[in-house]
C-alpha cells in the first residue's frame, strides 16, 4: 500500500493548530461541560438553560423564531422541548394567529427555575470570563455573532 494518498501528519498537526472549526467545537464542548457541571444542582443542563432564557420573553415565542435564535433546526429544538415539558416547565399552545403555528411559554414552574438560575450561570460566567483575562471579551463575542 502506498502512503501517496495519505494526508502527512504535519498537516494534521496544521489543522489542530489553526482550524477555527475544531478551536469553537472544543471551546464550546470545554464551556458546555463547565456550565453544565455547575448547573446540575438544581437539574439543569446549559443547553436547558439557553432554552428556557430563550423563552423568557414578553410574548410567547414560536418554535421557529426560538430555533432561530438557538441555531437549531425544529426538530431538535422540539426533542429538546419534550423533557422540559414533561417537567411541567414549559407549555407548547396552538398558536391563534395560525393555527398550524406553536407557541411557547415558560410554566410558573419554569420561570422559578429560571430564576434560581441565573445567579449560578452570572457566577460561572464571571469565572469563565476571568479565564479570559488576556483577551478583548467583547472582540471574542462580536467575532463568534458574525460567525453565529
Amino acid at each position: 500500500m502506498s502512503n501517496s494518498k495519505t494526508v502527512p501528519f504535519e498537516t494534521t498537526l496544521h489543522v489542530r493548530d489553526h482550524c477555527l472549526c475544531l478551536a469553537a467545537q472544543r471551546a464550546a464542548r470545554a464551556l458546555a461541560r463547565r456550565f453544565d457541571e455547575a448547573l446540575r444542582p438544581i437539574g439543569l443542563t446549559s443547553g436547558q438553560f439557553s432554552l428556557l432564557m430563550s423563552l423568557n420573553r414578553p410574548k410567547p415565542p414560536s418554535i421557529g423564531s426560538v430555533a432561530a435564535l438557538l441555531a437549531m433546526d425544529r426538530t431538535t429544538l422540539t426533542a429538546n422541548l419534550k423533557p422540559l415539558e414533561r417537567r411541567g416547565l414549559v407549555e407548547t399552545a396552538v398558536d391563534p394567529a395560525d393555527r398550524r403555528g406553536r407557541l411557547l411559554t415558560l410554566t410558573e414552574a419554569g420561570r422559578m427555575l429560571l430564576r434560581s438560575a441565573v445567579p449560578i450561570w452570572e457566577h460561572t460566567h464571571e469565572e469563565t470570563e476571568r479565564l479570559l483575562a488576556q483577551t478583548d471579551v467583547e472582540t471574542l463575542r462580536a467575532g463568534l455573532r458574525a460567525l453565529a
